[in-house]
């Protein structure tokens, strides 16, 4: 059965205290709404809509960075999750299949929770959970997996308010009956708003079925407030955390590592200490990343080593077998199979060939105050510590350069480079302009 989602991302979340909307605000170095639309995603949805309301052009763009395809309609009125839905419906004209609605601020629904939900074959299906504290969550009336109707809190007897079986507001419904029942909401109720929820009932006065399909509590936490933001977030990382190590990763302290929601590492990678994954990271098998590293947005190829101490910035890309040492930030920079980068070195916008050596201290000068230009060396090339490389330049094949040389124009092809000025001793000297300097502070101390 083809699959349409429909994700609610419209509010703006006042408990939060931000001007930023709630969703999104970051979990695994992702907003909230990314989450929910990865999640989403694995049904491989035929269509997806996004419904925007606060903040709707910085939703609108944000989404279009994790999931192009996603359309994006606006509730300009935030008049409950009902009136949000029937602002996505005319998107859905002609569609024929199962519509399932998600939050964008409830990031944790599993894909297999969503495969049960897609699944049922009710008229109308609810996620719910059971909770160890309901609090204020709408109540399922439910028997059995039957469900009767959802009861907000607000509106709840205190024989419902018992009830510990709650909704997570996640509903999968057939799509033409989706617009039916949305049609036929009323306000009338504590909030004013049309409440989603009210379909349930709805559906089971025509005569249909609906259903409760349960998960675990954790998957339906929402965020509302900073604190559950922070909650959230250790969740992430530890479920995280778990997942990596079950797929073969070591990890020496797993409580430091940080990862982002697209991280990806394959079996037999050694994590150290406190190692940060920024957003699109991958790392191929048998590589270790050593203490205190942190890498965004590059590639790691097998047996590589990083670290300790290490950046890898957007636009990294390591071959097998090179190594990175500690102090070395690269950018927007291409290191081909079995490069050295010992340590305290600065490569960006730069293509390095295979098995050359990079020098402690060295430096591209990739930026001239206007534009980026790019350095290439070529393979088996030696670069000397504190080597500034002025870009744009090459450095040809099995090239050496001094160190301590400004390289400014190409070096050809297994040449020596040296650039520096020529060394003068002047004997005796350095005693006499010692003494000439200690006078001068005595007579600067004696003054004051």
């Amino acid at each position: 059965m083809a699959i349409a989602l429909i994700t609610l991302a419209a509010g703006q979340g006042t408990r939060m205290k931000s001007d930023l909307p709630k969703v999104l605000h970051q979990v695994g170095r992702a907003p909230l709404v990314a989450h929910a639309l990865a999640a989403g995603r694995a049904l491989e949805p035929e269509t997806v809509i996004v419904v925007a309301g606060h903040g709707a052009d910085k939703v609108k763009k944000a989404v279009a960075k994790v999931d192009p395809e996603a359309q994006i309609v606006l509730q300009e009125e935030q008049l409950g999750t009902g009136h949000a839905v029937a602002q996505a419906l005319p998107a859905l004209d002609g569609f024929d299949g199962r519509v399932i609605v998600l939050y964008g601020d409830t990031p944790f629904i599993r894909p297999e929770t969503l495969e049960r939900l897609a699944a049922s074959d009710a008229a109308v299906t609810v996620l719910g959970f059971e909770a160890a504290d309901p609090g204020r969550y709408g109540r399922l009336v439910a028997q059995g997996d039957t469900l009767d109707r959802i009861v907000e809190f607000k509106d709840a007897t205190d024989e419902e308010r018992a009830i510990t079986l709650c909704n997570s507001g996640v509903i999968a419904c057939d799509a033409v009956l989706l617009t039916e029942l949305v049609a036929g909401l009323s306000n009338e109720n504590a909030s004013q708003e049309y409440y989603l929820t009210d379909i349930v009932e709805a559906a089971r006065k025509k005569g249909l079925t609906a259903q409760v399909v349960t998960c675990d509590e954790a998957e339906t936490l929402g965020i509302n407030t900073r604190a559950e933001l922070a909650r959230a977030e250790a969740l992430f990382q530890e479920r995280m955390r778990a997942e990596a190590m079950e797929n073969g990763v070591t990890m020496v302290e797993p409580t430091s590592v940080w990862f982002a929601l697209d991280t990806y590492i394959s079996r037999d990678v050694v994590l150290g200490p406190n190692v940060v994954f920024g957003p699109d990271v991958t790392i191929e098998s048998g590589a270790v990343i050593e203490a205190f590293c942190h890498l965004e947005g590059c590639h790691i190829s097998r047996g590589a080593t990083i670290g300790p101490f290490a950046r890898l910035r957007p636009g990294a890309e390591l071959a097998e077998d090179v190594h990175i040492g500690n102090f070395v930030e690269v950018k927007n920079a291409i290191l081909a199979e079995g490069v050295k980068v010992g340590h305290l070195t600065y490569l960006g916008d730069a293509d390095i060939g295979e098995h050359t050596n990079i020098g402690a201290g060295t430096v591209t000068c990739n930026y001239d105050g206007v534009m980026k230009h790019r350095t290439t060396i070529g393979a088996n090339a030696f670069i000397g510590s504190d080597t500034m490389l002025v870009a744009p330049v090459t450095v040809g094949d099995g090239a050496l350069t001094g160190s301590g040389s400004v390289i400014s124009k190409d070096v050809p092809a297994e040449a020596i480079a040296i650039e520096r000025s020529e060394q003068v001793n002047r004997p005796g000297l350095a005693k006499k302009l010692f003494a000439k300097l200690r006078a001068e502070k005595a007579r600067r101390m004696k003054k004051d």
